[in-house]
């Protein structure tokens, strides 16, 4: 396991599935069913309690939109928590993804906090084949989480699960 870090934020390579915190998070569609990458990861992983848990949330909502945040329980995975979000699809920049990527952070920290979770792990999100540039969606995430941390004292350490050498890269740089 490579790892760097700065005070509350540590960068990780590897893989998101054995981290044992109070939230991992999950960068999900909107449908919550579980698909590819990180998502169906999570959702192999964690065993059929987690898509349960979307499904009755989704028979409520009908969808999640991007940016937003829901949390549900993490099934056999070492977390506590599973926070699922849903991230933009990049678009060339055009509609509004650097914004709803932030979304994505802030949404998912703010529900850690109202749920007691103190240690979350993040994914790369929307950095697979929702196609997010790398560079630009770590200085999005380092940015909104340093912002976040900095007005919330409950949080005690993020972590950011770099799944390739790629992201581990850029997110460090950006820390």
């Amino acid at each position: 396991m490579t790892h760097h870090s700065t005070g509350k934020i540590e960068v990780i390579q590897g893989d998101i599935t054995k981290v044992k915190a109070d939230a991992i998070v999950n960068a999900a569609n909107s449908a919550l069913k579980g698909g590819g990458g990180v998502d169906g990861a999570i959702h192999r992983a964690g065993g059929a309690a987690i898509l349960e848990a979307c499904q009755a949330i989704i028979s409520k909502i009908g969808k999640l939109p991007t940016g937003e945040a829901v949390i549900t329980t993490a099934g056999k995975l070492p977390a506590k928590h599973v926070i699922h979000t849903v991230g933009p699809v990049w678009r060339g920049g055009h509609e509004n993804e650097a914004q709803k990527l932030a979304n994505c952070y802030r949404n998912s920290l703010k529900v850690a906090v109202e749920n007691n979770c103190r240690t979350i792990a993040f994914p790369n999100i929307s950095t697979g084949i929702y196609g997010f540039p790398k560079d630009k969606a770590a200085t999005i995430a380092i940015k909104t989480i340093k912002e976040f941390i900095n007005e919330s004292t409950n949080i005690q350490k993020i972590e950011l699960i770099c799944f390739d050498n790629e992201n581990y890269q850029w997110v460090q740089k950006n820390l």
